[in-house]
């Protein structure tokens, strides 16, 4: 096991050596993501609309697929944090990345096949979840022990620009496959991206850092000293109801933004394409700005700061009407406020959850926030398809957009966020410790 004295060496060594952009196991790392981030990219478009125009999903058939892909994390979730913390990280990243290859190549075989239906979608959604919820945990836990917690907002930064990189870009290149190859076709690329993200990371080598953190022997004793980690931690506690209400509002969203573009706006594929690259402005607009807003405002008001944003975004989207071009302009400009957002807060988010935890928690408390945070996706998903089944389906996005508008002052009054100016206020907590915050407080304001 690596002390945190190591721990702390480790980041020491790798500043000295040029910071991350030196170290070839983050690189590899940053690389494997980025391939998966573009690749992401492409499916979240051509999956809903292989629903939409192939299938011609209704709104609720398409608010069942967004909850089938969201529901493995309420399901899996505990479990994961525990064989994180048990098993070494970068065979579960690799497995997860080739086993969701496997699934998606499902799709475009069918459609060639001429078996595909709705029920092959939601199977692959569930089953590309559930890659996720093993795959994402064991990914930041790995990501942590190599760079170090001194260097995490860096690194998280860096992801976040290629998140950003791969939003403003991907959503060109899916519209275009989707167009030149037909939806289901595109999701082949995708496919072909996890398998070059495993092939990646098998360069990797091993290192002492790698040994499993824990090694106790009822798993259900772990899960339970994940949640309580999470529940005697006052900021952390508030976030997990806080962004489980906020999942409900997001899901929403998702199961009827493709249908409300190409029904109720008129978008072609392309289009979609081309307007959601404001989406990726925003990201990496986010990625720059973050810590300027940390420094004047500190990281509390931020992050609420963000998540009051995304409830502006969201009406701003459902405003959308009119000539094609001017919808166009609206629906960009609340994808580009919605990204710019999101990231300012979890860019934030991350960095808190990954530093909060002791090396033996940290899978469990990573994979346990995931959980608890997402565990009501599936119902935002149904909710959402059902309400635009009802009431329409611009009326799921504004409604979707005044929650998140009326949940930022409550957390704000039920949490500490708006009196946290830095990462190190968390160690005021006294009930749970807080290990190796003054690096991460140097680079974060």
């Amino acid at each position: 096991m690596q002390s945190s004295t190591d721990t702390t060496a480790d980041a020491g060594s790798v500043r000295r050596r040029g910071k991350l952009l030196r170290n070839r196991d983050f690189l590899r790392l940053w690389g494997s993501l980025t391939i998966t981030h573009f690749g992401a990219q492409i499916t979240s478009l051509a999956l809903p609309l292989t629903a939409a125009l192939i299938l011609q999903a209704s709104p609720f058939e398409m608010g069942v697929l967004i909850a089938l892909e969201a529901l493995p994390f309420p399901l899996f979730g505990l479990f994961s944090g525990v064989m994180v913390d048990r098993w070494r990280k970068l065979p579960i990243i690799i497995s997860a990345d080739i086993g969701r290859g496997l699934v998606l190549l499902v799709v475009p075989a069918c459609a060639w096949l001429g078996w595909l239906n709705m029920p092959v979608l939601y199977a692959a959604g569930f089953l590309v979840g559930a890659g996720g919820v093993f795959g994402w945990p064991a990914y930041q836990v790995f990501m942590t022990e190599r760079v170090g917690r001194g260097n995490l907002v860096e690194a998280n930064a860096k992801m976040a620009m290629s998140d950003s990189a791969a939003q403003l870009v991907g959503p060109g290149i899916a519209g275009a496959l989707v167009h030149w190859l037909t939806a289901p076709f595109a999701i082949l690329a995708d496919a072909i991206g996890f398998f070059c993200s495993a092939l990646l990371l098998r360069g990797i080598a091993p290192a002492p850092s790698d040994a499993p953190k824990h090694d106790g022997e009822h798993i259900w004793a772990d899960i339970r000293e994940g949640l309580h980690a999470i529940w005697h931690n006052q900021t952390l506690r508030a976030l997990a109801w806080a962004l489980a209400v906020w999942q409900v509002f997001r899901h929403a969203f998702l199961a009827v933004v493709v249908l409300f573009a190409t029904r109720d706006l008129g978008f072609s594929a392309g289009r979609i394409g081309a307007v959601f690259m404001m989406a990726g402005i925003g990201s990496l607009a986010a990625a720059w700005a973050v810590k300027p807003l940390n420094r004047q405002f500190g990281v509390g008001p931020t992050m609420l700061g963000g998540l009051f944003g995304t409830g502006v975004a969201w009406v701003v989207i459902g405003l959308a009407r009119g000539p094609s071009l001017a919808a166009s302009l609206v629906f960009g400009l609340g994808l580009f406020l919605l990204d710019l957002s999101a990231m300012v807060f979890f860019i934030n988010y991350l960095v808190l959850r990954q530093s909060v935890a002791h090396d033996r928690l940290l899978g469990r408390v990573t994979a346990t926030m995931i959980c608890l945070t997402t565990a009501t996706a599936p119902l935002g998903g149904l909710t959402g398809g059902w309400i635009a089944q009802q009431l329409g389906l611009r009326a799921a996005i504004l409604l979707a957009g005044v929650g998140a508008i009326l949940l930022t002052p409550v957390l704000a009054w039920l949490s500490p966020l708006a009196r946290m100016r830095s990462l190190s206020q968390i160690g005021e907590d006294k009930r749970y410790p807080v290990a190796a915050y003054e690096s991460v407080v140097k680079e974060t304001v």
